[in-house]
């Protein structure tokens, strides 16, 4: 007689997501918070964010954040036909030195699952795929949670396509501002900042960019905005009355 064997389901603890090619069962945590999400002690990002959990494994977005999605930015310029220019996602940057030029590629990614998540990296490597791995990775561990609003006071605070307030990001010389926006603008903003914003979650918004001629700053700005639009505390009352979220809407 043939034995018939059955077919073992392993569970997986609530929270934790399979797709994308994550694999829990393989994961094996290197902390003590990566340790509470594999055991499902911890099965909702929001709970990190509450009580202010340094995030240092990008396997613990990839558990928690199943529908994340990544892009890579074009800060980057190469080489075009009859000597011009176009727009490239590598940064190629050369160091002469006695046995020759050491060349690097350095890329920026930004990952988000467009429901008030958002993270930008950026990876450096003497060759393209490893400058990639390591931006989505920073990426993923600097992922913040946004708040959003309605843009404009005619619609009385209802939908929150948009950002409360007006904020501003720097960094370098470039500088950005952020402005609410109503519903059906549409995202007024730097191509490659619109990625980052889109990810968010941001459907309309104004801005307003000044030195922004280093593509690799411009993009910082943005996201260095978005980071002091999470750190703006806001009354429970005034933002309900005003219907601002923070993070997803359910």
């Amino acid at each position: 007689m043939v034995e018939k064997k059955e077919k073992i389901i392993e569970e997986v603890p609530e929270g934790i997501s399979k797709d994308r090619g994550f694999n829990v069962e393989n994961w094996k945590p290197k902390t003590e918070l990566g340790r509470k999400v594999k055991s499902g002690e911890i099965n909702d990002i929001d709970e990190i964010f509450d009580k202010g959990y340094k995030i240092l494994e990008p396997e613990i977005i990839d558990a928690l954040l199943p529908s994340l999605e990544s892009s890579l930015i074009q800060a980057g310029q190469s080489k075009g036909k009859f000597g011009g220019g176009k727009r490239s996602i590598w940064i190629q940057t050369q160091k002469k030195t006695k046995e020759g030029s050491n060349i690097k590629f350095s890329t920026v990614a930004v990952v988000g699952n467009k429901n008030g998540y958002v993270g930008v990296g950026h990876g450096k490597s003497k060759e393209t795929m490893p400058a990639r791995e390591k931006s989505i990775k920073q990426a993923k561990l600097s992922i913040i949670r946004i708040k959003r609003g309605c843009g404009s006071w005619e619609s009385g605070g209802e939908n929150a396509y948009s950002i409360p307030f007006k904020v501003s990001g720097k960094s370098g010389a470039a500088k950005i501002d952020l402005i609410p926006a109503p519903k059906g603008t549409g995202l007024c903003v730097e191509n490659e900042c619109k990625r980052i914003l889109q990810l968010a979650g941001i459907k309309d918004i104004y801005s307003k960019s000044k030195n922004s001629k280093t593509k690799l700053n411009l993009i910082k700005a943005c996201f260095d905005a978005l980071k002091k639009l999470s750190k703006v505390r806001v009354n429970e009352n005034f933002a309900k009355e005003h219907n601002i979220v923070e993070g997803k809407i359910k």
